[in-house]
């Protein structure tokens, strides 16, 4: 992999974007912003499974003033995103938001942006530019067409225009629901501008199709060195987007949580493997330990992918053997497997730490 791009710091809230700082996984809420109880639920549920950011839906005024109950009852730092009427930004601004994003296509003339620039500038909040291939501005669709060189013309014009305000606490998002375009449009702008950049493959698809294909743009570009921060837009649950994203950054080395080794479907495993490993992955899901755990079927590859784990467990008919750092610790029996797997998982880091 290579060597992460260096930018701009901006800072959202208490966390930092850029530079050389993690990458940070942000979502977005489903229930209307208005419904602050739900909302603040939501919220804090994310930022539970991981999710350093959260973005919100302001469709109106209500959503905007609702922002200031929500921020006290929070513990992560809120994005109100904002289409076609620039007062709702104002209206978050005041009332206590970390972040605004703004589509260029969409939120109107340049004095109506100069309003919301002013307003981030008295409270030191940075703007996202978000450009997204469906909502080009018409003059760059005509001009470009709907391609990755279009959104990449929009991204610095709009650029020029906040830079014009003398306002540079930007991030900037190109995302488009095509693969193709969304990898040559941030491979474009990692060359062309140095502020922090939000990745996204957007209208992903569902959970499993949005998976793969976010999978796909996003791990090119971070494995190009390229990207600050990444929400993984799914038709699913958001707790889904945050997990897809930390196995993602996990997978290159860019995200520390437990990683898990299991077997694919044989006929040679003898014992309910499945049930195991995804009890145990439930498990882990929400540890950020540094550790590896193989949960194996069989007597053929089990013991040697078990041995190079921290953990691993290689299973048979109705019993498995513990391997704890390469060595056999203990035969168990079929029904006792999860229970004894933990146990030697929390002994294990709990030995790290105090060592």
């Amino acid at each position: 992999m290579k060597k992460r791009r260096n930018t701009k710091t901006v800072k959202v809230g208490n966390i930092k974007i850029g530079g050389m700082n993690d990458i940070v996984i942000q979502t977005m809420t489903t229930s209307k912003t208005k419904n602050i109880s739900e909302t603040v639920s939501q919220i804090n549920t994310y930022a539970t499974a991981g999710a350093k950011i959260v973005r919100l839906a302001i469709l109106d005024k209500e959503d905007a003033y609702a922002i200031k109950e929500i921020v006290q009852q929070v513990t992560v730092p809120l994005v109100a995103d904002i289409h076609f009427d620039y007062r709702l930004a104002l209206i978050c601004i005041k009332n206590g938001i970390d972040k605004i994003r703004i589509n260029p296509g969409n939120i109107g003339s340049e004095e109506k942006i100069k309003k919301v620039v002013d307003a981030c500038k008295l409270k030191n909040i940075p703007i996202r530019i978000g450009i997204n291939g469906g909502s080009l501005e018409k003059d760059i669709i005509e001009k470009y067409g709907v391609t990755s060189k279009g959104m990449l013309e929009s991204a610095k014009y709009h650029v020029r225009l906040l830079e014009k305000l003398d306002f540079y606490n930007i991030l900037l998002s190109l995302k488009s629901s095509d693969i193709s375009k969304t990898v040559e449009a941030y491979l474009a702008a990692s060359k062309e501008f140095d502020y922090p950049l939000h990745l996204g493959v957007t209208e992903a698809g569902t959970l499993f199709g949005g998976t793969i294909r976010s999978s796909i743009g996003l791990g090119i570009l971070l494995y190009e060195g390229i990207g600050d921060t990444i929400r993984v837009s799914l038709s699913a649950d958001p707790i889904e987007e945050v997990k897809v994203a930390k196995e993602l950054l996990s997978s290159l080395g860019l995200y520390n949580k437990p990683k898990i080794i299991s077997c694919p479907t044989c006929g040679r495993i003898q014992y309910n493997m499945f049930n195991l490993v995804n009890k145990v992955e439930a498990y882990l899901e929400s540890k950020d330990y540094d550790i590896t755990v193989a949960v194996m079927g069989c007597a053929v590859n089990g013991p040697g992918e078990a041995k190079a784990a921290d953990i691993g467990i290689a299973g048979g008919k109705g019993e498995g053997l513990i391997f704890v750092n390469g060595k056999i610790k203990r035969k168990v029996q079929e029904e006792y497997m999860f229970d004894e797997l933990i146990s030697e998982i929390n002994d294990f880091v709990k030995s790290r730490k105090l060592n």
